[in-house]
């Protein structure tokens, strides 16, 4: 295959030839050989393939089997009881009603009790007889009906997750109890060659599923997607340690999950024991930070179990000036979410305390201070499209006290690294994979350019998984 007149890496009119699985030429004035295909990119950017660095697969997926609760964003009581009564209206007897993209305060005052907080009983009073659920958006909680709590045995559910009154009544609301639920819910997986094909479409040649607590059999399912076709990409999977690799072509398992949150932090001297367990079993942590206190305490923990190669900080919404250092001289990438202070910008204007808003997901003061930094779409939970991403990180201009946006090549290779490595970048040269996004205008109309004509066709392993 030969992609003739793109501009890559700032250089125009540039040809680039792959036999297989891997670039074998790159240069200029390279003509087609018998019967080799051939694309005039005309001048459009040719980069490697975007790999969304943090996002989650299954739930992704099931979307298409969920109510949302933020497109349109639900914004009152009245628009809640209204999009859930729709769907039981809509749905056959005895099916479960699944709701995304809540968040507290969207309702603002569900009564006067409530003050916009969601539970079981508030759920109760728009439906009672349809076991709902509803997912709020940072993906840490869940909330059910009582019907679902009786379905379930919640009230009975010894997990510390179950939420409590004080007469010890579960309230319906679920911390991080996304296995748990998957399990005892049931019903089929969700099919993910939808979401495939519409990452295709945007460029993406490659997710990095940061699903925490995954089990083999959920590992195994991934693995199948992509042997079966029903996933393009390739898939850099999170999982913790005694995971076996199905050894599935396009398929890796990456470092473990942790989650940490604030009201239930565990003891540091446990945290360093289970990084360095981890590191024992040959796997580095990717440990989910938000908060400032959260990402003091895992370079706490990292500085005393020591740094393993592929460690890694998700999300880093915090990061107060004086940690940057740190993370420079250890060698800490932060794979960030440009998109969720553009998205979220209400919500961080009224919940962020005024001296923490300088430290609001940082971008171009990580890059400055020497820090490597990767991009994720964290979809379901924020725009699967990366391109979205690139322009919220490109448009990022009105932070205080300085702006943390970026350039766009700058921004467009928070997408380009390796997905062991994140921040180690990928080049377009011979013996690299032919995992490449051909756009088609040149770097100067990115911006510009509608969405929809963005893409011209995307390759995984020297395959067209898109042509437009």
């Amino acid at each position: 295959m030969l992609i003739r007149n793109a501009e890559v890496f700032g250089r125009a009119d540039t040809d680039v030839r792959w036999v297989g699985e891997r670039i074998a030429e790159c240069g200029r004035g390279l003509r087609a050989k018998v019967g080799e295909d051939e694309i005039d990119a005309g001048g459009g950017w040719l980069i490697p393939g975007l790999h969304d660095h943090h996002t989650h697969l299954r739930a992704t997926a099931a979307l298409a089997e969920s109510i949302r609760l933020d497109a349109p964003p639900v914004r009152t009581g009245e628009q809640l009881t209204e999009r859930l009564r729709q769907a039981d209206r809509d749905l056959p007897a005895g099916a479960w009603i699944r709701g995304v993209g809540y968040h507290d305060g969207m309702t603002g005052m569900l009564d006067d009790n409530t003050a916009g907080v969601l539970d079981r009983r508030t759920l109760d009073r728009i439906l009672r007889d349809r076991p709902v659920r509803i997912q709020h958006r940072s993906g840490a909680l869940w909330i059910l009906n009582s019907r679902a709590c009786e379905m379930l045995d919640v009230d009975r559910c010894p997990l510390p997750g179950v939420e409590r009154d004080a007469d010890g009544r579960a309230t319906g609301r679920l911390w991080r109890m996304d296995s748990w639920l998957a399990e005892h819910v049931g019903g089929t997986a969700p099919d993910p060659a939808q979401v495939s094909a519409a990452a295709a479409a945007l460029g993406i040649t490659g997710f990095t599923d940061a699903t925490p607590g995954l089990s083999q059999s959920d590992i195994d399912r991934y693995a199948d997607w992509l042997a079966d076709g029903l996933i393009l990409q390739r898939v850099h999977c999170m999982a913790p340690p005694g995971r076996t690799d199905p050894r599935t072509p396009r398929f890796t398992l990456g470092p473990t999950k942790f989650l940490l949150d604030d009201t239930a932090l565990p003891p540091l001297d446990e945290f360093i024991a289970a990084v360095q367990s981890t590191h024992a079993a040959g796997r580095s942590v990717a440990v989910h930070c938000v908060t400032r206190v959260q990402l003091i305490l895992t370079m706490a923990a990292l500085d005393a179990a020591g740094v393993r190669r592929g460690d890694r900080i998700e999300h880093g919404a915090i990061i107060p000036a004086d940690s940057i250092p740190w993370l420079r001289e250890h060698g800490v990438p932060v794979i960030t979410q440009p998109h969720f202070p553009v998205e979220r910008a209400d919500q961080y204007a009224r919940e962020v305390p005024a001296d923490e808003q300088p430290d609001l997901w940082r971008l171009r003061s990580l890059l400055a201070g020497g820090v490597g930094v990767a991009a994720g779409t964290d979809a379901p939970f924020g725009d699967a499209d990366p391109w979205g991403v690139v322009r919220a990180a490109v448009h990022r201009t009105t932070d205080s006290p300085g702006p943390e946006s970026v350039s766009l090549t700058t921004a467009v290779a928070l997408f380009s690294g390796e997905p062991q490595l994140p921040a180690h970048r990928r080049a377009i040269e011979p013996g690299a994979p032919a995992d490449l996004t051909l756009l088609h205008p040149p770097p100067n109309e990115v911006l510009t350019t509608p969405p929809a004509d963005l893409i011209a066709a995307t390759f995984v392993d020297g395959n067209a998984t898109y042509l437009a």
